[in-house]
């Protein structure tokens, strides 16, 4: 059960300061309010308030006490003194001399806080992770981020970072094997053997045929390139585990949106909370892949799928960005052209009978319900 998932920046990131708050987040989060004040102000001495308020707005932005209290950033020191009026911030170097302190201060901010112990809701969080895990095709990381979050909206104190990570990664893998499990029950004898041919390498090919078929042709809009697409769907439906019910399964993964990078670096950094209103960024890795009968039959559907929706773009996109290319002028170029234009015609019309095939014999009629067959258009000259 692997729980390095992490990288070394991003544990040393986990339950502290990750750097100076902006002052937009200064003003939104440490910002001292009068119930604040009025707690704070039963400190005596400097020393203590400014301690005790560095214990109540640190919580409010990690989601974890820091094992130094006075381990926090100058901008933040700066702005909690300036609120209570403390005019040498420095004295606060006092605060740690009694070890006790911290501590109580660290109770009474629980009790005011509502704070909620990890072990109170563990349970909750597995069943949590085990539903997410099974749901989408999120990693690891993915869903230890959103696990900080669901505890953080839960007004639970954080637990250590390897406490959380290896919780995330063994409910993750028990979900993902008990998936296996069924997918694997799904094969007859038979399908069993041929899956597990396709991990084999062939004798003069350096990668298995399961290997081919996830890499695919090369991207490129050529007529021979759309060939070579229609042969790898025609291997993989030749399987035939288009009929195995796994749709009734596993649920259908959400497409990826679009890259948002800022938004995963602040997930990783500051406070470890994902903005609200933010979308979930599913991960583009869909099921996971092992040497296993259930992960080959899922790999292969994906294959499918994914050159299925291959060829339905080329057959849509490349004869029309052909002919726009096409120049006006009679040369030979431009005759070339064309002749490429009509070539990609062909090759589209017989992409989508093969889509169309494909619907029929899924369906197993040609009733209203499905497109007719289609024909070959009118070619511009």
């Amino acid at each position: 059960m692997p729980v390095d998932f992490l990288t070394e920046d991003e544990e040393a990131a986990y339950g502290r300061y990750a750097g100076a708050p902006s002052q937009a987040d200064l003003e939104r989060v440490f910002l001292l309010n009068d119930e604040d004040r009025a707690l704070i102000d039963r400190r005596r001495g400097d020393h203590m308030k400014l301690g005790f308020g560095l214990q109540l707005v640190t919580i409010r932005w990690i989601g974890a006490f820091l094992e130094d209290p006075l381990d926090v950033p100058v901008a933040v020191l700066d702005f909690v003194s300036e609120q209570l009026g403390v005019a040498d911030p420095s004295q606060v170097k006092r605060y740690t001399e009694r070890a006790k302190t911290k501590l109580d201060h660290q109770w009474e901010i629980r009790r005011v806080c509502g704070l909620k112990e990890f072990a109170a809701v563990e349970a909750e969080l597995r069943a949590w992770v085990a539903a997410r895990s099974r749901t989408s095709g999120d990693g690891p990381k993915a869903i230890f981020i959103d696990a900080v979050g669901w505890l953080r909206e839960r007004d639970v104190l954080l637990p250590g970072v390897t406490t959380l990570a290896r919780l995330v990664a063994q409910v993750r893998d028990d979900t993902t094997r008990r998936l296996w499990g069924v997918l694997e029950g799904l094969l007859t004898v038979g399908q069993r053997y041929v899956l597990d041919q396709l991990l084999e390498v062939p004798p003069g090919s350096r990668i298995s045929d399961l290997e081919r078929w996830r890499k695919g042709p090369a991207p490129r809009g050529s007529g021979p390139t759309m060939i070579k697409a229609l042969d790898q769907v025609a291997e993989v439906m030749g399987l035939g585990m288009a009929d195995l019910g796994a749709e009734s399964v596993v649920p259908a993964r959400r497409p990826p949106p679009p890259p948002a990078p800022a938004l995963e670096e602040r997930a990783l950094r500051g406070r470890w909370r994902r903005p609200a209103g933010a979308e979930h960024r599913p991960s583009r890795r869909g099921w996971p892949a092992a040497a296993a009968h259930g992960p080959a039959a899922t790999a292969i559907r994906l294959v499918a799928t994914k050159l299925e929706n291959r060829t339905r773009l080329t057959a849509d996109f490349v004869p029309n960005r052909l002919e726009s290319t096409v120049p006006k002028k009679q040369n030979t170029t431009a005759q070339r052209a064309r002749e490429a234009a009509r070539q990609g015609t062909k090759y589209t019309q017989a992409v989508r009978t093969a889509c169309w095939a494909s619907q029929v014999r899924q369906s197993g009629t040609t009733g209203p319900g499905l497109p007719s067959r289609p024909t070959g258009g009118a070619r511009r000259r």
